[in-house]
C-alpha cells in the first residue's frame, strides 16, 4: 500500500455557475484533460471542511483538513504572526490589520472608502512609523509589517480575544465598532480590550491623516490612506502536533505568512515558494520539490492559490484560464508520482470562491479525488464539482479526509483499540513496550 500522501491543494477551486460561462461552474468550463485522467484512475467525490453551506477561509478549512479539531484553533491573527516570526508572549493576543482609506462623517463615523488600496513604499514606511506603538490602560500595542499594507497587530497585557472585527470588508460601508462578543460581554478583559483598541484607531485615523505623505496625496486629489481596520483576533493555545496525532511525518510546501504559520503550529515543516504570474509553472515546481521528499514525509501538502485569486477579480474567464494553467503544469510533473506505488495522490480545494456576485467565498463542496494503489475505481471520467458528486467518495467532510488518508496508508486505527494512552488516530500507536516482572521467587534469591 501506499507509503506517503501528497494532497494536491487547488485554493478556492469551487465556484458557482456563471451564465458567461453557459451555466458552468469555471472548472466545468475548463479544458483540463489532466485532471480528467487523474479522476479516472480512482475515487471521486465532493468535499467541504465545515457543513454544507457554510463559507470557509482558508485557514479554517485548512485546519479542519488537517484533521485537527475547531476547539483548537488559535485564530487567523495568531497563525500569521507565527508564519511571520512575531514574537507572542504568554496572554498576548494577534489579529491581522492593513492600512485603508476611510471618511469620517458628519456624525463622525468612519466609512471604508477603499478597503484595498495600495501605497509607495515610502508612504508605507511613514504609516507604520506614525501608527506602530500605543499604550493605555497597562496595554501596548504593536503594529508588525508582514507584507506591504498587510500586518499583524499584537495586544500586550490584560486582554482578550473575543472581540468583534473593525472591518466590514465592503467599501462604503462604515467601519465596525469594536466590541465584546456576546459570549464575553461581562469579561472586564474583552471589555477592555475593545474599550483600547476602539482608542486605537480613533488615535491611528489621526496620526495618519497627519502624515505629510497623506497630505500630499490629497493635494494630488488621491485618497488619503488614513485608517486601520482589524480581524479576527487570537491567542495560542494548547496543540497537538500532526505527528502525534496522526502518527505522520508532514510537509507543507506553499506560499504566504498564514500557511508557514499553519505549518508550525502543526508541527509540520515548511518549504516556503514564491507565487509568479504562471500558476502552471508554479505549481510544477512545487511537484517536482514533493517528488524530491517522499523518503522523508508521509504527508506532503502542495499549495496553490491561483484559483482563489482569480475568483477574487470576479472574472469567471480569469478562473478558467488559471485552471487551465494549473493543469497544464499538473501535467508536466505528475508522472514520477503517479507511477509510485508508495504515493498516495489527493487533489481536492479548501473551499469554493465564486468569481462572481458580493461573497468572499461560498458554501458549495468541492471536488475531491484519491488516485493510488488500492484506491476504488468509478465511473467518473471528469474533475469537477458536478460530475463527481457521483463518485464513489460521496461527500466527504472534516476531518474526514485525514481519515481516509489515514485508511488508504493502511495506518487507519480500528475503533476501540487503545494501545497508546494518548488519543492518537493512527495505527500501531506509539506505546511503551511491556516489560516482564520477575517472579516472587527471583526476588528472594537476589
Amino acid at each position: 500500500m501506499p507509503k506517503t500522501c501528497v494532497l494536491i491543494l487547488l485554493d478556492g477551486l469551487g465556484d458557482r455557475a456563471h451564465a458567461l460561462l453557459n451555466n458552468q461552474t469555471p472548472l466545468q468550463a475548463a479544458e483540463t484533460p489532466c485532471l480528467d485522467r487523474l479522476a479516472a484512475m480512482g475515487s471521486t467525490g465532493l468535499y467541504h471542511a465545515g457543513k454544507l453551506g457554510q463559507p470557509l477561509p482558508s485557514e479554517n478549512a485548512h485546519f479542519a483538513m488537517f484533521g485537527s479539531p475547531k476547539s483548537e484553533f488559535p485564530g487567523r491573527g495568531v497563525l500569521e504572526a507565527i508564519g511571520a516570526d512575531v514574537e507572542l508572549e504568554d496572554g498576548d493576543i494577534a489579529m491581522l490589520a492593513h492600512f485603508t482609506s476611510v471618511l469620517t462623517t458628519l456624525e463622525n463615523y468612519l466609512v471604508l472608502k477603499y478597503d484595498r488600496i495600495c501605497g509607495t513604499p515610502d508612504e508605507i514606511d511613514a504609516l507604520y512609523a506614525a501608527a506602530d506603538h500605543y499604550e493605555k490602560d497597562g496595554i501596548t500595542i504593536r503594529l508588525h509589517k508582514t507584507g506591504g499594507m498587510f500586518s499583524v497587530l499584537t495586544m500586550h497585557g490584560d486582554v482578550s480575544p473575543y472581540i468583534t472585527d473593525s472591518n466590514p470588508m465592503v467599501d462604503g460601508r462604515f467601519v465596525s465598532a469594536v466590541r465584546p462578543l456576546a459570549t464575553h460581554r461581562d469579561d472586564p478583559d474583552a471589555i477592555r480590550t475593545a474599550r483600547v483598541l476602539t482608542d486605537y484607531i480613533s488615535w491611528a485615523y489621526h496620526r495618519l491623516s497627519a502624515v505629510e505623505q497623506n497630505k500630499l496625496r490629497v493635494r494630488q486629489t488621491l485618497p488619503p490612506i488614513n485608517g486601520i481596520v482589524t480581524q479576527r483576533a487570537g491567542r495560542m493555545c494548547p496543540r497537538v502536533s500532526m505527528g502525534n496525532r496522526y502518527g505522520m511525518r508532514a510537509l507543507s510546501i506553499a506560499s504566504g505568512h498564514m500557511y508557514g504559520g499553519m505549518a508550525k503550529f502543526l508541527g509540520m515543516d515548511f518549504h516556503k515558494v514564491r507565487d509568479t504570474r504562471d500558476p502552471g509553472k508554479d505549481i510544477a515546481k512545487r511537484l517536482e520539490y514533493a517528488a524530491t521528499r517522499l523518503e522523508d514525509y508521509e504527508f506532503i501538502h502542495v499549495h496553490t492559490k491561483a484559483p482563489d485569486q482569480a475568483a477574487h477579480t470576479k472574472s469567471p474567464k480569469g478562473k478558467v484560464r488559471a485552471i487551465e494553467s494549473l493543469d497544464k503544469g499538473l501535467s508536466q510533473a505528475i508522472e514520477p508520482l503517479l507511477y509510485d506505488d508508495d504515493v498516495l495522490l489527493v487533489v481536492t480545494a479548501d473551499h469554493s470562491t465564486p468569481s462572481s456576485g458580493k461573497l468572499i467565498h461560498s458554501g458549495e463542496p468541492v471536488p475531491v479525488m484519491f488516485v493510488g494503489e488500492g484506491v476504488r475505481r468509478d465511473t467518473i471520467d471528469k474533475f469537477d464539482e458536478v460530475s463527481t458528486s457521483a463518485g464513489a467518495l460521496s461527500c466527504l467532510r472534516q476531518d474526514e479526509i485525514m481519515h481516509m488518508i489515514l485508511n488508504y496508508l493502511d495506518r487507519a486505527r480500528l475503533a476501540g483499540i487503545h494501545d497508546s494512552p494518548l488519543a492518537q488516530e493512527f495505527w500501531p500507536g506509539d506505546y511503551d513496550p511491556f516489560i516482564i516482572q520477575p517472579r516472587e521467587e527471583e526476588k528472594e534469591d537476589e
